[in-house]
Formats: C-alpha cells, sequence, structure tokens
C-alpha cells in the first residue's frame, strides 16, 4: 500500500467498525505501519489477529510463480522477485515485524496446507472476546 492509501484504509475501517459491521482486513501487517490505525480500533471492536506463517524458501517460490503466471498481479505489484536470491528474500523475512496489538492471535503455517486447518482458524475468530 502506498502512502495515500494507508489513511484510507483506515477510514473504511473506522467507518465499518462504527457501523457495527463484521469486517477482514488483510494485509501484511507490519507493526510500524499498522499498529498506529490499529490501536484506535482496539476498544471499538472484537479484534482478531491471524498471522500467516510460511518458510522465506516457500514464499520466494510462491512470488516467482505468481510472477510468471499471472500478468494482472505483475502489472499491479511488479516482480518482487526480480534481480533478488532467496538470500536476499530470507533477510526481508528476519526484519519483518509482526503486529504487536494487544488483541487475541494465532499464528497458521501455510507452508503446505494450514495448520491448524480453517474450522480452527474459524473457531478461533468468531471466539467470543
Amino acid at each position: 500500500m502506498t502512502s495515500r492509501t494507508l489513511p484510507l484504509f483506515f477510514d473504511v475501517l473506522r467507518l465499518l467498525v462504527d457501523a457495527g459491521v463484521s469486517v477482514v482486513a488483510e494485509a501484511a501487517f507490519q507493526d510500524r505501519l499498522w499498529r498506529p490505525g490499529l490501536e484506535p480500533l482496539v476498544d471499538r471492536a472484537d479484534l482478531r489477529i491471524v498471522r500467516c506463517i510460511v518458510d522465506a524458501s516457500v514464499s520466494f517460490r510462491r512470488a516467482s510463480a505468481r510472477a510468471t503466471t499471472r500478468e494482472r498481479h505483475t502489472k499491479a505489484h511488479g516482480d518482487s522477485t526480480v534481480g533478488k536470491e532467496l538470500a536476499d528474500w530470507e533477510d526481508a523475512f528476519r526484519s519483518f515485524e509482526h503486529i504487536s496489538i494487544a488483541a487475541p492471535a494465532i499464528d497458521v503455517d501455510t507452508n503446505d496446507g494450514y495448520a491448524p486447518d480453517l474450522a480452527q482458524v474459524a473457531e478461533f475468530v468468531n471466539r467470543p472476546g
């Protein structure tokens, strides 16, 4: 997301939360970028955080495949693997800071399917706060 769309993203979330709408907000929630916009919602919404975890090598392979098989994706987002080796990708993975907000969270391993499975994730998300 660009610096212009980030405030709009949070404005839309606030609007939906204030209207009592259930909403799923999906993004690569890096702490420094997202916590400031999400923290004001902690007291207004029943937040749940689902963190998808994947090995760097699997992510690199998936990103490379998307770039070569999905022309629309590449036009919109570029090819994040161009000029990169797996070692570069692993460095970016190590520097990623997951969102740190006071809300229930679950880690979902997505290396090969989902662990815990989607039924368990749905149960976590729907659990009363």
